[in-house]
């Protein structure tokens, strides 16, 4: 069952139609507020210009632009306390692989075959 077309009522929360790959989606920005954002006039004229070429507006090119820093930021921050997470793990526990078995199973995955991970030891 496909999903149902989204639609934008007047009067009612402001959206926007967003293709991702082939698929449609529907953001929407009722409990949007509003965020001033200072810029230099020539980084507002590249904004202008490149959302000209995009055919679409500079706010939608600023709001996709921030949306996506902070979905990387959040992966980043994410990836640092994972690390962190092991670090501690391994002070705590001295429990390990070597490089040259964390390359041997990478190599092997590499070559598509499905194989374990090397089993951590001290």
């Amino acid at each position: 069952m496909s999903d149902p077309e989204p639609k934008c009522y007047f009067g009612g929360p402001r959206c926007d139609l967003v293709t991702i790959g082939n698929t449609l989606k529907m953001a929407t920005t009722t409990n949007a507020s509003t965020t001033s954002v200072k810029l230099d006039p020539a980084t507002k004229e590249r904004i202008r210009q490149l959302a000209s070429a995009r055919r679409r507006s500079p706010h939608w090119l600023m709001r996709e632009a921030i949306e996506e820093y902070v979905e990387r930021e959040e992966k980043r921050e994410q990836f640092r306390r994972d690390a962190e997470t092991s670090w501690a793990h391994y002070r705590t526990t001295g429990l390990h692989v070597t490089r040259e078995e964390a390359d041997a199973w990478l190599s092997k995955l590499e070559a598509g075959k499905k194989t374990a991970p090397p089993k951590c030891h001290d």
